[in-house]
């Protein structure tokens, strides 16, 4: 797994044995934020302190790109399947894509204070993506247009987002304390969470089937089945806050924790 260290300024790698290395990739303050696998065999990530999308390849060597105006805060990034990666700005309401050699083109999204955060491929060659403070969904296609899809609960604030096995997005919603599902035809399912404070705020796709997200707020992991049905795990270490999830090479979901430690989940 590569993981980022978003107070220390590092990139890690960590084996399936634990056995972890650090890569520094700026300085401490430039907030590596979410890291994602790039179409050229290197790990992409972005610098929400200071305004890069950073690159790392698997031996560590590390390389990064500026954004043509300060400010932005990138902070979701993902592949696309045009070869190029996109990512979220939070603070200018754009949607960036970047290509390998570092050629940078934005979108700008027809809403102002936005706040868009996670961005995943779609099912239907377009990447979606939350509006946290807009309480919506978006959808840009490769040629930049914008679709938003207003979610039915008010202030729900939208942050993670993947595209799971059953070509739906499922995201969750931070304030509501709900996972939502969202067809590529726009219509949307939310399933409340038993603790509405749980504060969900990552959620991963398995390839089973099922979606595993985090609960900051209520120190726990999640699943949802493509029915709705909920499960929940609590972590052993309290107040761990746990963050950014995903499913490992060996099939069992690991997840970051706010208090420097990894987390893995083996049912």
């Amino acid at each position: 797994m590569w993981i980022t260290l978003v107070h220390g300024g590092e990139i890690a790698r960590l084996t399936l044995d634990g056995d972890l290395s650090r890569y520094p990739v700026g300085s401490e303050t430039c907030r590596p934020a979410i890291i994602t696998q790039g179409p050229d065999g290197a790990l992409w990530f972005t610098r929400s302190g200071d305004d890069h999308i950073g690159r790392i390849t698997i031996d560590g060597t590390t390389s990064a790109f500026s954004l043509p105006a300060p400010g932005g805060a990138p902070f979701g990034i993902c592949a696309g399947p045009d070869g190029a990666l996109w990512f979220t700005e939070m603070n200018t309401d754009r949607i960036g894509r970047i290509t390998p050699d570092g050629q940078i083109v934005h979108f700008p999204l027809p809403a102002q204070g936005a706040f868009p955060s996670m961005i995943t491929p779609g099912p239907d060659g377009a990447l979606w993506f939350t509006l946290n403070q807009a309480n919506a969904i978006g959808r840009i296609d490769l040629d930049g247009k914008v679709t938003l899809h207003p979610l039915p609960t008010a202030d729900a604030a939208p942050v993670g987002i993947t595209c799971g096995a059953d070509d739906a997005l499922w995201f969750v919603e931070i304030a509501a304390g709900q996972i939502g599902r969202l067809d590529v035809d726009g219509t949307i399912r939310e399933f409340p969470l038993p603790d509405r404070a749980a504060r969900p705020h990552a959620i991963t796709a398995a390839p089973s089937g099922e979606c595993w997200f985090t609960e900051w707020g209520a120190n726990r992991i999640g699943r949802i089945t493509s029915a709705g049905e909920i499960t929940e795990y609590d972590l052993p270490t309290p107040s761990s806050e746990p963050h950014g999830i995903t499913v490992g090479p060996d099939g069992t979901v690991w997840t970051a924790l706010e208090t420097g430690a990894v987390a893995r989940l083996t049912l």
